[in-house]
């Protein structure tokens, strides 16, 4: 999962950075307005948070098509303003100062209702996903994974029947940092290391390989 911050204090963006990092997401940082929008009108982000005086941002942000959530972070804490920022599109409002905490447990709401309409467990077939916690279980046992492994599980579940591009794959696993990358093969391994966890806990085949494109996931 890909969170996007744009925060002129630099203490404070520094500490939700290092916070949801924490936590598994990959997390990259704006700091005006032609940065931000050069950022999403190539990558895809999950959730979007939005500091200083970003109300007007967020008109752009909607106007860009953007698909995921928005949180407006602001030292302002008159109603007036939660509605302002609510009725633009942000999804939700959160009054400076707060508990890194309370950013992370807002972050994983508005990712779980935009990705997965607001589910706390997310079926197929046999395998559950608990994304608050980030535990998957297979017939009832416990799948132990790396933060890769199940980002890349829980991003094929979401897309499950479609093809998804390599570089689909790439652009949201590591996000901007893909394009240092050579070649496709951290990928491949990713990939492999999955379909042998999830076969040895007695799972079919999931994922098809889709000759010079990409793979999909699907039941056989």
């Amino acid at each position: 999962m890909k969170i996007l911050i744009i925060e002129d204090e630099k203490g404070l963006r520094e500490s939700i950075i290092a916070n949801l990092k924490q936590e598994g997401y990959i997390c990259e940082a704006a700091s005006n307005f032609k940065e931000v929008m050069s950022k999403i009108l190539v990558y895809k982000y999950d959730c979007i948070i939005v500091g200083g005086n970003g109300l007007e941002l967020i008109r752009e942000l909607k106007k860009s098509a953007m698909k995921g959530g928005v949180i407006i972070i602001s030292a302002n804490n008159s109603v007036d303003d939660k509605i302002k920022g609510l009725e633009m599109g942000s999804d939700d409002y959160l009054t400076k100062p707060f508990h890194l905490s309370e950013l992370n447990a807002r972050v994983k709401s508005i990712i779980r209702r935009w990705n997965f309409k607001g589910n706390t467990e997310i079926r197929f077939n046999e395998i559950r996903i608990f994304p608050e916690s980030h535990e998957v279980y297979v017939n009832e046992s416990i799948l132990a994974l790396t933060m890769k492994e199940y980002d890349l599980l829980l991003f094929f579940i979401s897309n499950k029947g479609k093809v998804i591009p390599k570089d689909s794959i790439a652009e949201h696993l590591w996000g901007e940092d893909m394009d240092q990358a050579d070649s496709f093969e951290f990928i491949y391994t990713h990939i492999k290391n999955l379909r042998k966890k999830l076969i040895q806990m007695g799972c079919s085949d999931y994922i098809n390989t889709v000759y010079e494109i990409g793979y999909k996931f699907q039941a056989e």
